[in-house]
């Protein structure tokens, strides 16, 4: 089979007009970048406030190898495949950072026969929405620093400026670093950091903006982000990024990277995307307001939420769908015979490496060991009162009584069906059965009440046990004595209602990577307690959350070259 990238070059795209068109976005609020993509001004919102919202799909995931299992790809390909069988869809991404791009991981992009076009477009900085959150981030930054240098009008404790830079780039060399070197003309020697500009603060309150309007969200994005918290006075007491006045510089940065980007599928079906906070540290899951555009524009909305059900779709249910108003009509799992043999315990998967030649024989009691993953992740979502689909995401290796064990778990466990996809190389017509179900599902009659897993007045502490219980399989929770502190602090300090987001590892439901399956029964530890303050949650830490990531020895961007003819080869 060609490679993403040559099966992208070989696409029929059309002018982002005529995408617009098919979106149901008239002219008018179109902004094209180019010829192939696009914004979308947010006065959409205002002006047609009252059109009627189509169907809301979440697409999630049992809990990955680290290769993926192909979510985004099969969120694009059941977008196409729903416009095959006559339901005008659109599909909402998060976009991708270029650290992953040019590691190993690749760009949130898809693959095969369904992915976004055009693809080096899509994953490579696209429309200047990363650059902007890292200006914006550094400027606050660089803010917070000179107010101390000038006279520490705002008695900030040095030893506690949060705040630290940002680059999207993978280069572990900068998590820990010394600035303000050589003289008191260069600033004062202090120990910071670098984190990938994905996982800035103001990446994820760009995800978390509501406001149903052009003006509502520009406001709502100018008050997020002076709640950040950057720095603490000697007293404890937090600086914010309206303390050092900040907010407003920042809120200008952004203010384009505001607006949802509109681009295409490989078959033409619209798609925005739009913000990418990390899911294991944030809230996983692209903005809200692209969800609120597409949802007026299209019958069917297909968005997806970083890695498995346990991270991205508890975030989606209770961090997104809580501010942005929001609720889905059917939720997708999708699964690979691949990773619930994984899950056996029986086989390592290391990105970068061949499959275990073991692991691609024929074995369903293999897919059986590792079912209880599945069986899990699709009670964590049906606990929120949404029926689930699961979609088979195949390889030409996949034999048929190992898809029938999945398709016995999948019932057995609660979900409504499964559908085999195969959408990465036949596009959407390897999607249509799976489409046809959603469909189904999506357009039962009766009320689609939110169903969240606590209150906001619980607690804090009562908050992080229901996730650690409900939706990993703890035993309960060890809070550490500087958690413990952390907690009374923030509670006392009038944060106690906000939602929490956990920060876990994704390759596992419990907090220890190397528990695979459906581990139950275990003590979930809390190290420490973060404030997420302009966001608006609460960031408990299990274990050790990596907020830049490294490369490997063989990245993917030693593939990356341009050819004699100017073509970008090697991206995928």
């Amino acid at each position: 089979m060609k490679t993403s990238l040559q099966i992208a070059a070989e696409a029929h795209l059309e002018p982002i007009g005529v995408i617009a068109e098919r979106l149901g976005l008239p002219a008018e609020y179109l902004e094209p970048y180019g010829r192939y993509r696009g914004k979308i001004d947010l006065t959409f919102l205002d002006d047609h406030a009252n059109r009627p919202r189509g169907r809301y799909i979440l697409v999630s995931a049992i809990t990955p190898t680290p290769l993926g299992e192909g979510k985004t790809t099969t969120a694009i390909g059941l977008a196409m495949a729903l416009n095959r069988i006559g339901k005008r869809a659109v599909v909402t991404l998060r976009q991708s950072s270029l650290g992953p791009v040019f590691g190993i991981k690749g760009g949130g992009a898809g693959g095969g026969y369904s992915q976004i076009v055009p693809l080096a477009e899509s994953i490579l900085h696209l429309n200047g929405d990363i650059h902007a959150v890292s200006q914006a981030h550094n400027q606050l930054a660089a803010l917070t620093d000179n107010s101390w240098y000038h006279g520490n009008p705002l008695d900030i404790d040095p030893d506690r400026i949060e705040i630290r830079r940002v680059v999207d780039v993978n280069d572990r060399f900068l998590r820990q670093v010394m600035i303000g070197l050589g003289g008191k003309q260069n600033g004062f020697p202090r120990q910071t950091g670098f984190d990938i500009s994905v996982a800035s603060e103001l990446m994820a309150i760009l995800a978390m903006v509501s406001g149903a309007g052009a003006k509502a969200a520009l406001r709502e994005l100018r008050a997020r982000i002076g709640r950040m918290v950057v720095a603490f006075r000697r007293d404890g007491t937090p600086v914010t990024a309206e303390d050092v006045r900040g907010a407003g510089a920042a809120t200008v940065l952004m203010r384009e990277a505001l607006k949802p980007n509109l681009m295409q599928t490989i078959e033409n079906t619209p798609a925005l995307i739009h913000a990418g906070p990390f899911a294991n540290i944030a809230q996983g899951n692209s903005s809200i307001l692209a969800d609120l555009v597409a949802l007026r524009c299209a019958e069917y909305t297909i968005t997806e939420a970083g890695f498995g059900a346990d991270i991205g779709a508890e975030k989606f249910f209770n961090l997104k769908c809580r501010a942005g108003g929001l609720w889905p009509d059917a939720a997708v799992i999708v699964a690979t015979v691949r990773a619930l043999k994984a899950h056996s315990g029986k086989y390592e998967i290391v990105a970068g490496k061949p499959l275990p030649v073991a692991l691609l024989q024929e074995n369903p009691d293999d897919v059986f060991a590792g079912g209880d993953n599945l069986r899990r992740q699709i009670a964590n979502i049906t606990q929120f009162g949404v029926p689930v689909v699961v979609a088979l995401n195949t390889y030409p290796e996949d034999t048929a009584t190992e898809i029938e064990a999945v398709a016995q778990i999948a019932t057995a466990a609660g979900a409504v069906g499964m559908a085999v996809s195969n959408v990465y190389a036949a596009g959407g017509a390897g999607g249509v059965e799976l489409a046809k179900l959603v469909a189904r599902v999506a357009e039962r009659p009766g009320p689609r009440e939110p169903k969240y897993l606590y209150p906001l007045e619980m607690p804090l502490a009562e908050k992080i046990e229901v996730i650690a219980r409900r939706i990993y399989g703890a035993a309960g929770i060890e809070l550490s004595a500087t958690a413990a502190a952390q907690l009374a602090t923030l509670t006392e300090a009038g944060f106690g209602n906000l939602p929490i987001c956990m920060a876990k590892t994704h390759l596992s439901l419990s907090h220890d990577p190397k528990l695979r399956g459906g581990p139950a029964g275990f003590i979930f530890p809390i190290r420490e307690v973060r404030i997420s303050a302009g966001t608006g949650f609460i960031l408990p830490i299990a274990g050790t959350t990596v907020t830049m990531p490294g490369l490997g020895a063989h990245p993917a961007a030693h593939q990356v070259d341009i050819d004699d003819d100017g073509n970008i080869v090697g991206l995928f």
